[in-house]
């Protein structure tokens, strides 16, 4: 029986890739995050399985093939924590879940959304001190507002569709717009200056890091209210702080953070030397800051499960690899494949 060091295990990850697994794999769950200080524990195993939070440089992908580790499963979308010219050297496989469940993002995007423009979350912890005051909770319609969505895949489609169902006018940008998806593509700048509401729905690249900064919160609408529940370096955090503090940006709702490696997905209350920045960012009344969890509904992990099963599946029997990465096909995970001199049989390793 394979086995696999699981990294990162939360009890919902082990409740759903237990009921998936059916014994078919030994799987041995580690709490700890994969860095090279946990590499011991993948000793002897075939596969590692890793979450978008891991660090996985060339120390680590070495170590990771030294203890015959040959392929490694991100249970996730993302993949910019991954250095895969290491792994290309190395000869190691990686594998993905490119599409988990957009409607869950999408939908966490929205509650965002509403959250922070009717003040729930204060309301609530208000009525809770039997404090039924209405000073301080105006929001605004969202029917007839212009809502910008920055990337138009599958979840930016999807929250797209959403403020349409809210009566909003929807303006998207994206570098490789999508002609079928019927939206109305702008350039940034167009977008940045009429939207209400700016929602980020892109990958994180060298091209796409700090999209949103001070150059192009210059340029945006005053009062927006930004949404990210994509990756934390697409927005440049001093800035973003900065827009709140002078009235560029109205309110943000953030479901990531550019350095949230180091304390998402953990109890950190009593750590008493805090991310200054972040700390600011939790403090200011006109910001929500959830905790990267846009994609935990029971559908995602569900599939989430299924996914990275099927792509270990698929690597041990020596089938194509359809959800495969590679440092010579450009990180796409299915495009441009052909320009790997490695690819044979439907996979690059």
């Amino acid at each position: 029986m394979k086995k696999i060091a699981f990294f990162d295990t939360k009890s919902y990850d082990r409740e759903s890739f237990d009921r998936e697994n059916n014994g078919r794999y030994d799987i041995r769950y580690f709490e700890t995050r994969l860095t090279a200080a946990a590499l011991p524990l993948a000793e002897g195993c075939d596969a590692a399985c890793a979450f978008v939070n891991a660090e996985i440089d060339r120390a680590v992908v070495e170590g990771l093939v030294k203890r015959g580790v040959k392929v490694l499963a991100m249970r996730c979308a993302g993949y910019n924590n991954v250095d895969f010219k290491a792994a290309y050297d190395s000869g190691l496989t990686v594998v993905r879940v490119p599409a988990y469940s957009p409607y869950a993002v999408a939908e966490h995007a929205a509650a965002l959304l509403l959250t922070l423009n009717r003040h729930i979350h204060k309301a609530a912890a208000r009525t809770r001190d039997f404090n039924f005051s209405l000073v301080g909770l105006t929001g605004f319609d969202l029917h007839g507002k212009t809502a910008g969505i920055v990337g138009t895949g599958k979840i930016g489609r999807i929250f797209a569709n959403i403020c349409k169902g809210f009566g909003m006018r929807v303006l998207a940008y994206d570098a490789f717009p999508n002609p079928a998806s019927g939206l109305e593509y702008v350039s940034l700048e167009t977008l940045l200056a009429e939207s209400d509401i700016i929602s980020l729905h892109c990958p994180l690249l060298p091209e796409t890091k700090h999209t949103i900064n001070a150059e192009t919160l210059a340029k945006a609408k005053r009062g927006f209210t930004l949404i990210n529940t994509s990756r934390g370096g697409l927005v440049d955090s001093e800035a973003l702080l900065a827009a709140l503090r002078d009235g560029t940006v109205g309110g943000a709702g953030l479901d990531v953070y550019e350095e949230e490696s180091e304390w998402f997905y953990e109890d950190r209350s009593d750590v008493t030397r805090q991310n200054k920045t972040l700390s600011l960012l939790v403090s200011m009344p006109n910001v929500i800051v959830t905790s990267h969890q846009a994609f935990l509904t029971h559908e995602a992990l569900a599939n989430i499960a299924q996914t990275t099963l099927a792509n270990l599946d698929a690597y041990f029997v020596g089938a194509p690899l359809e959800n495969e990465i590679c440092y010579r096909c450009l990180g796409t995970g299915g495009a441009n494949k052909s320009d790997c001199p490695r690819r044979n049989g439907g996979r690059c390793h």
